[in-house]
C-alpha cells in the first residue's frame, strides 16, 4: 500500500502536522507571556480570553502548552534524529564487517538495554545536571544503540543479495554500498523505528521534566506543567488536563504516522 492511500498515514501527518504548527508558532509567539503572573488571573477558568484557564500563578496555558509543545517537540526531534543517525551508522558498519566488532557492538547493545530507558536517562542527567540540553544529550545517546540494532539486522538480511554482491563485483567502495545500496531499502524500518522512538522520546522529556530534571522554570515544557498542576488537580483540573491532552495528541499522530509508513509495500 502507498503512502497517498493510507489513511493511518494521512490522519496522523494532519495531526501531528497541526500540533507541529502550533509548536513552530509558539516559540517565536504567544497570545500572552508565558512568564508573566498575575495574581488577578491566578486559577481563572477557561473562558474566551483564556481558552485554556491561567494556572496558579496567573499564567495563560494555552500560551505555555504552544510553547511548551514546541520545546518537546524540539527534545524529541533532537534525541530521535541524534541516535537514527549515529545508531544506523554504527549498525551498518557492525553488520557489514561482521567479525568480533559485530560481536562488542551488539554485546554492549545487550548491556545498555537490559536497563529501563528512563532509569538510564535519570542517571544520565542526574551526572550532567538538569537543562534542556543536557536531557538532549542524555536520551540521545540513549536511542543509539536500539537503532543500531534495527541496522544491523536490515544489513544481514541484505548484504547477501544479489544487488549488494553485484555492487561488490565491480568494485563499489564500503561506504556506496551501504549508503547507496542497504540504505535504500532498509529506510522504512528505520523511520518506522525512528516514529516509535519520537513518541518514547516524548514520553521520556515529559517523565524528566515532571522529575524536575528537565527544563527547568520559568521556561514551560508539557512535561513540566503537569508536574507543577499535580498539587492544584481538584483546584483547577484544567491546569493538567490540556497539557496532558497535548502529549496524548502528539503521541496519536505520530503512531498513525509509524503504522502507516510499516504498511507501505
Amino acid at each position: 500500500m502507498s503512502l497517498k492511500k493510507n489513511k493511518s498515514f494521512i490522519i496522523g501527518c494532519i495531526i501531528t502536522g497541526v500540533i507541529l504548527i502550533i509548536a513552530i508558532v509558539g516559540l517565536f509567539w504567544t497570545p500572552y507571556s508565558t512568564t508573566k503572573m498575575s495574581l488577578e488571573l491566578k486559577f481563572a477558568p477557561p473562558s474566551i480570553a483564556h481558552i485554556f484557564g491561567c494556572d496558579n500563578y496567573g499564567r495563560d496555558i494555552f500560551s505555555r502548552v504552544m510553547q511548551g509543545a514546541g520545546t518537546t517537540f524540539l527534545v524529541a526531534l533532537s534525541t530521535v534524529s541524534f541516535g537514527m543517525i549515529v545508531g544506523t551508522i554504527i549498525g551498518f558498519i557492525a553488520g557489514y564487517v561482521g567479525g568480533w566488532f559485530d560481536e562488542v557492538i551488539m554485546r554492549i547493545n545487550d548491556v545498555v538495554n537490559a536497563f529501563p530507558s528512563l532509569l538510564l536517562a535519570l542517571v544520565f542527567v542526574s551526572f550532567l545536571g538538569p537543562g534542556l540540553m543536557n536531557v538532549i544529550a542524555a536520551l540521545g545517546i540513549l536511542f543509539i544503540p536500539s537503532f543500531a540494532r534495527i541496522a544491523r539486522s536490515e544489513m544481514l538480511r541484505l548484504k547477501g543479495m544479489q544487488f549488494v554482491q553485484s555492487a561488490k563485483l565491480v568494485g563499489d567502495s564500503a561506504p556506496r554500498i551501504i549508503f547507496a545500496q542497504i540504505l535504500p531499502n532498509a529506510y522504512i524500518s528505520i523511520l518506522s523505528s525512528a516514529a516509535v522512538g519520537f513518541n518514547n522520546a516524548v514520553i521520556a522529556e515529559a517523565g524528566l521534566s515532571y522529575l524536575g530534571l528537565g527544563v527547568q522554570p520559568p521556561n514551560p515544557s508539557l512535561g513540566r506543567m503537569i508536574s507543577e498542576a499535580s498539587n492544584y488537580l481538584l483546584q483547577a483540573p484544567w491546569y493538567a488536563i490540556f497539557p496532558g491532552i497535548a502529549i496524548i495528541v502528539l503521541v496519536l499522530g505520530v503512531s498513525l504516522i509509524s503504522e502507516g509508513v510499516s504498511k507501505v509495500d
